[in-house]
């Protein structure tokens, strides 16, 4: 639950840091997000 928590925080940043993002951009950023979220629980085991 808490990896999930920082992706969240983490695409809002992205959103709000950006908003002149296109879609795609969300996109992109939300699956690095997603990814680097799956590295984290792999290797903190939370």
């Amino acid at each position: 639950m808490n990896i999930f928590v920082i992706w969240l925080v983490m695409v809002i940043a992205w959103n709000f840091g950006y908003p002149q993002a296109s879609p795609l951009e969300d996109v992109i950023v939300a699956v690095i997000l997603s990814i680097f979220s799956t590295f984290l629980k792999k290797n903190l085991k939370i």
